[in-house]
Order: C-alpha cells, then sequence, then structure tokens
C-alpha cells in the first residue's frame, strides 16, 4: 500500500507513522523564526510577485445572447489551498502564497520538510500566513489532501512529492506536476560559453535529478518542452515563437534566477513536457469560473424549439418537457 493510500484509509495515524519512518520527526507546528531570513528580499521579491499577479485578473463576463437569455461567467477564489514548500525554499513560498493572497483565497495552510521549517514559517509569519507544519514529502500531500482536505494543492517538489499529487489528483485539484528542475539552453557557436555554463551549473544546484542542457536549435527545445528555456546569441530573435516551454529568458541579461528570485515571474512551472500543454502559476490558479444563467419567460420562449429539437435527437424526452412551462 502507498503512503498516499495508506494515509486516504487510516488519516492522521498513518501521517505521524510515515513521519516518523520517513523524516524522524512528529509531524508538529514548525519551529521557532530563525534570524537567517532575509527579510527585505522577501519583501521585494512578494512586492513584485504581488503586482504582476493582481495584473493578470481574468475579466468577468456578461453577455445577453439572446433577448431574455442572460450569460454571466464571474470568476471566485478558493477558499482554501495547500502549499508545498521544499526544505529552505522562501522564494517559493512567496510564488504560492501571494498570488493566493491576490486572488482572495481565504486560508492558506504550508507543508515543509522539518529541516529548514523554520526559515519558511518565519517568512510564512512575514506574508501574513500563521498555518506552516513541518511536514514534508508524500506524506504532506497525503496529509493536504485527505486530512486537512484542502480545496488544491500547489508547489513543487521531488519525484516522490510529484507522484503524490498527480495520485491525490483523483480527489482534490493541484496546480500542475512540478517535479525535478530542468533548463534548456539554445545557444549558438558565436555564444559567450560563460554564460551558458552559468545557467547549466545554476539549475544543476536543485539536485542530482535536474535536467540541464545545451541545444543548437530552437526545434530541439520545443520538443523538450523544459520549464525553464533560455534563449541566448541568434535564437533571441525567435522568442516570440515558442510555444512549449514553461518560462522563456532572453539574451545575456535576463539569468533564470532573476525569475527565480526577483523578478516576480512565478517560477512554479511544469516539468516534465507538460509545458506542451499548460503554463506556470497565475492568479487564475487560485480562482474558479462560476457560470450563471437567467431567463425570462420570452427568452425560455425563443431558445424551447432548440431545447426540443436536440432532446429529440438525443432521446431525452424529460429535458424537453423541462422547457414547457
Amino acid at each position: 500500500m502507498s503512503i498516499v493510500s495508506d494515509i486516504k484509509a487510516e488519516g492522521e495515524a498513518a501521517v505521524r507513522r510515515w513521519a516518523l519512518e520517513l523524516d524522524g520527526v512528529e509531524p508538529l507546528h514548525a519551529v521557532a523564526t530563525p534570524d537567517a531570513l532575509p527579510r527585505d528580499a522577501v519583501l521585494a521579491l512578494a512586492d513584485r510577485v504581488r503586482r504582476w499577479h493582481e495584473a493578470q485578473r481574468p475579466v468577468d463576463v456578461v453577455l445577453e445572447v439572446e433577448p431574455g437569455v442572460v450569460l454571466e461567467r464571474r470568476w471566485v477564489p478558493l477558499e482554501t489551498i495547500g502549499v508545498y514548500v521544499p526544505r529552505n525554499l522562501v522564494s517559493t513560498l512567496v510564488m504560492c502564497a501571494v498570488p493566493a493572497q491576490a486572488a482572495g483565497v481565504e486560508k492558506i495552510v504550508v507543508c515543509t520538510p522539518p529541516a529548514g521549517a523554520g526559515l519558511v514559517a518565519a517568512a510564512a509569519e512575514l506574508l501574513g500566513i500563521d498555518e506552516v507544519w513541518a511536514l514534508g514529502g508524500p506524506q504532506a500531500i497525503g496529509w493536504l489532501a485527505y486530512v486537512r482536505r484542502v480545496d488544491k494543492i500547489v508547489g513543487p517538489g521531488n519525484a516522490y512529492v510529484n507522484e503524490a499529487k498527480l495520485e491525490v489528483s483523483r480527489d482534490v485539484a493541484i496546480d500542475l506536476p512540478g517535479g525535478p528542475s530542468e533548463v534548456v539552453v539554445v545557444a549558438d557557436p558565436g555564444t559567450d560559453r560563460r554564460l551558458v555554463e552559468l545557467e547549466l551549473a545554476a539549475q544543476a544546484e536543485h539536485g542530482d535529478d535536474a535536467a540541464c542542457r545545451e541545444v543548437a536549435t530552437l526545434e530541439e527545445a520545443e520538443a523538450l518542452a523544459p520549464e525553464h528555456l533560455v534563449l541566448l546569441g541568434r535564437a533571441e530573435a525567435e522568442a516570440g515563437r515558442v510555444r512549449n516551454a514553461g518560462a522563456v529568458f532572453v539574451g545575456p541579461y535576463s539569468p533564470v534566477a532573476a525569475g527565480d528570485y526577483a523578478t516576480g515571474g512565478n517560477h512554479v512551472l511544469p516539468t516534465g513536457g507538460w509545458a506542451r500543454s499548460t503554463g506556470g502559476l497565475g492568479l487564475e490558479t487560485f480562482l474558479k469560473p462560476v457560470t450563471v444563467q437567467r431567463l425570462t419567460p420570452e427568452g425560455l420562449a425563443r431558445i424551447r424549439p432548440t431545447v426540443e429539437a436536440l432532446a429529440a435527437a438525443e432521446g431525452m424526452p424529460a429535458h424537453a418537457e423541462a422547457v414547457r412551462r
């Protein structure tokens, strides 16, 4: 039986058992605030993240499609989200929590591995988040899904965390598959080699499972659909053509690290080729659309023939009867 299956069946008891086995500690509330937190840097990043994500707010739409038939699509915030923060990554906390706050999410619950939980808790307190748990790995994902029962789980992790997110996605929404980090650099022979090496070395810091590659053409990069795509030299002119990448960094003065820590662009991005069909975190990650339909007697009369015809074709007589009033 998997960790997630155990937690789904047994709840808190299974969480504690797995936490003790894998981390050697009880999944208790995070420890005291350390002095190591770079408060000014966290606040500067949070301000840029907030401003960039607030600018992404989708517009509510109201349209009278026929006289007496009015449709409305409005965006509302989720009530509760769970944020998984890898060890010590306070920047990831900012990337997940600040857009959620900007969207209007009522409750943010943070889980992070025990080692380094104090640093994450200090950053959370600075951001006004009061629920942080020293609980990491797949057991944290299971706890958020089946014990705490949040509406959506966001945040990247290692391969085990990513697999747990995919498993619980049958029962709770997730942001995207965000596994081991990736960077692809497109550079021609005339490119400064030091720039290429800096990008590859920076991404390699994420761990032995990080994917760091250099390719010669945009076509090769598109086929890989990487989390981060760096365009240098002649490739810079092709930025507008990119379709398959989580985030694109153009030119010698646009390092991925700038996006990781400072620009305000979100660094929680799809990995494993998922950039072919999905993008990174944005304000809409923490919103959901609700459609409202209002019909007058005259409006219902206008659309009744359409309903009756389609209901007859599909063998749904009760549907046809429902519009006869």
